[in-house]
């Protein structure tokens, strides 16, 4: 059995479908991201998985207890972490800490040992107020808060979000060490570069699916050629070479625009081209898809439906 299961899940707000029939199982002791932009419907699946709402139609299913008939058994084996920190502002780390271990019945010493490598990070600052705390601080407090009673699950929505790319890696390498520990954790994210750390992704935009599979199968899975595009005025490149011709599609990613063709380029034709719209100085070379490409693309193909 699967450590979660959702079943053709929607939810609607008014005229905005959030989720759109969602289907897919993580597996036991699984590290498994959704990755996807702002308003792509991750958050609204969070909640119903942690029984905060209740989908349009559909189930979800967490450790086999259903999320609807079972949420107070659920809300003892399941570690939810909201994109939003949420703890209490006025209350001192330690007595954070306390409270949530509390409502579990347990305490700090009973399960230390699941928190020990992140708690240690904080300890210094355990009789600062909650609300004093660095966006990185805030961060593995909320998680140590949501794993103090042994999770089984673990949800973190967007966990990330906001915080220095610092403290984002080391948030990652916890993540790591709590998978060795046999939590299954559900991770959404829509930074694309922290979906390789996961063993399996799901793609989601518009409330729907466009891809489950392991990261470097996303990558292999696109087929189209990609070239890096570089010039002084990358605003009109990108304009540019989206009316080439060979063009599929164009888009920045940093300091490159990624060109993707259906055929090999002619790179004596794209030159041509764009010596006629006044670029004499660039760069062109031929690089390798990652995650963003293979989202993109699956957008693409999603919209052209």
């Amino acid at each position: 059995m699967p450590a979660i299961r959702i079943e053709d899940v929607s939810k609607r707000y008014e005229q905005t479908q959030a989720l759109n029939h969602i289907k897919f199982d993580v597996n036991e002791n699984e590290l498994f991201g959704l990755i996807g932009p702002d308003g792509a419907g991750k958050t609204t699946l969070f909640r119903i998985m942690a029984s905060l709402i209740l989908a349009d139609s559909g189930s979800a299913t967490l450790d086999g207890l259903d999320v609807v008939k079972d949420y107070k058994k659920l809300r003892t084996i399941l570690g939810y972490m909201p994109g939003r920190f949420s703890l209490y502002q006025d209350l001192t780390v330690e007595e954070n800490l306390r409270f949530f271990a509390g409502i579990f019945n347990t305490t700090i010493q009973e399960n230390y040992h699941l928190i020990k490598d992140i708690y240690i990070q904080i300890e210094p600052f355990k009789k600062r107020r909650a609300g004093a705390l660095s966006g990185g601080m805030k961060q593995k407090l909320a998680l140590s808060c949501a794993l103090i009673h042994k999770p089984r699950i673990l949800l973190l929505d967007e966990p990330t979000t906001g915080v220095d790319a610092v403290s984002r890696i080391e948030f990652w390498e916890m993540l790591d060490k709590l998978k060795l520990q046999g939590i299954t954790i559900f991770v959404s994210t829509p930074y694309m570069d922290e979906a390789a750390r996961c063993d399996r992704i799901a793609l989601i935009q518009n409330g729907e699916i466009m891809q489950i599979a392991k990261p470097a199968e996303v990558v292999q899975s696109y087929g189209n050629h990609l070239y890096g595009v570089k010039s002084k005025d990358m605003y009109r490149l990108v304009q540019t070479l989206r009316q080439y011709p060979a063009c599929h599609s164009a888009y920045l990613f940093g300091e490159w625009v990624h060109l993707s063709t259906l055929q090999k380029l002619d790179e004596q034709d794209l030159q041509t081209f764009l010596h006629r719209h006044h670029f004499q100085d660039y760069s062109l070379k031929s690089i390798q898809a990652h995650i963003e490409d293979s989202f993109m693309e699956l957008m693409n193909q999603q919209v052209n439906q």
